[in-house]
């Protein structure tokens, strides 16, 4: 004969996975930290730049304004080691990022703004005022190539997941604006299957070296 309490544990269990599970925090439900987020972004800072600009000539990406729930999944990515990075290894564990603090840094990165040209100011702006305004100057350099190709590239195979002129969407990463060193290396990845993507063959078969090179030369006209 099964004991009574025996008999509760399937429910109970349930109960409390559903429980957990209710409390877990999402963009949704969480409570979002302005302080904390600006002490993880002091850490992001020393590759990422102060304002999520990126840096490395590429190496880094830029981070601003990327949609905060892209930023989780792949912060999440990260921990897990379904994307494997090696610079963020030492910072993308549960100790260094527990969930509350990935929210909260995917929400403060999603909502910083890069100018892409510098601002008429008063005259009297001083000098320090000019230079936090200059820190947050960020235009990806014109590349020189084919730009109809790299155009219709971004219509037939980009367009539906990132947006006509490459601005992105809810979950789905911007391409303009993103620095071209980088979004090459990403492409190079995914062809070779060291980075996900959906659809490899559907997107990227049909393309080569050149036409890449078209694709990343039109993309860095998109956020003038």
């Amino acid at each position: 004969m099964i004991s009574p309490i025996r008999a509760l544990l399937p429910p109970l269990l349930l109960l409390a996975a559903t429980l957990a599970s209710a409390e877990a925090p999402s963009l949704d439900n969480h409570e979002f930290d302005p302080g904390n987020a600006r002490d993880i972004m002091a850490m992001c800072a020393a590759c990422h730049g102060e304002f999520g600009q990126g840096g490395g000539d590429g190496a880094y990406p830029r981070l601003a304004g990327l949609p905060a729930a892209y930023i989780v999944g792949q912060l999440e990515d990260f921990k897990s080691r379904e994307r494997l990075n090696i610079p963020m290894l030492p910072f993308a564990t549960k100790r260094e990022l527990p969930a509350e603090d990935v929210l909260d840094i995917a929400i403060h990165l999603s909502r910083l703004e890069l100018l892409t040209s510098m601002p008429d100011l008063p005259e009297d702006t001083d000098s320090y005022e000019r230079l936090l305004v200059a820190g947050r100057v960020f235009n990806v350099p014109r590349i020189e190539g084919d730009h109809a190709l790299g155009a219709s590239i971004l219509k037939r195979s980009c367009k539906k997941c990132h947006g006509k002129k490459g601005e992105g969407r809810a979950r789905v990463p911007y391409l303009a604006g993103q620095r071209s060193a980088y979004v090459r290396k990403q492409i190079d990845d995914i062809l070779k299957d060291d980075r996900k993507h959906p659809d490899v063959e559907k997107h990227f078969g049909a393309y080569g070296s050149e036409d890449w090179d078209a694709l990343i030369a039109h993309l860095s006209t998109l956020d003038d």
